[in-house]
């Protein structure tokens, strides 16, 4: 299975949320996911939708859309079960399924989205792996947070010396003035 791109779409079509797996233009993804509106049969109970080029797996989630687009070569077994998984991160991070609470959390559902999927094929992973792997400390984030709270307690420090050395000034210029 190569999958293309993941998105979450409102029910209007509007992309609130899309990550490419693969080298490909912005011009084409954006043209891939204003086509799949059109595309849409409300009537029908099937999950997916074919192209000349792609194919569509999507789930409804509320008022949105868990969108991937997939080759047309891929294994239509293996999109729907992955569909399933990135379908049941989405309320893993975030609280309502609704534009506001995916915009919110749009970084921390693109790395689980990268958990998942791998230059275009599904990694061997489940829900609470990803959210184990989303959540590891990191090593260089924690010297970085350690030198920034330094600097802020050095730059803190420097503001104090100088402000009891204006208000020295001040009151020499008031005694000699």
């Amino acid at each position: 299975m190569v999958l293309l791109a993941a998105a979450v779409c409102t029910k209007q079509g509007k992309a609130l949320l899309s990550r490419q797996f693969v080298e490909m233009t912005r011009a084409r993804i954006e043209g891939l996911l204003a086509a799949f509106p059109k595309l849409m049969n409300t009537g029908k109970q099937h999950t997916f939708v074919e192209t000349e080029s792609v194919r569509y797996v999507y789930q409804p989630l509320e008022r949105l859309y868990m969108l991937l687009i997939t080759t047309k070569n891929s294994n239509i077994l293996e999109d729907l079960e992955t569909l399933r998984l990135f379908s049941r991160v989405i309320p893993e991070y975030c609280q309502t399924l609704d534009e506001e609470a995916v915009l919110e959390n749009s970084f921390d559902l693109i790395f689980a989205f990268d958990e998942i999927v791998a230059l275009g094929y599904r990694e061997s992973v489940n829900l609470a792996q990803i959210r184990t792997f989303t959540e590891m400390e990191s090593h260089e984030e924690k010297v970085y947070e350690a030198m920034r709270k330094s600097q802020e307690k050095e730059a803190k420090d420097e503001m104090k010396r100088r402000a009891k050395e204006l208000q020295l000034a001040k009151r020499e210029a008031r005694k000699g003035g």
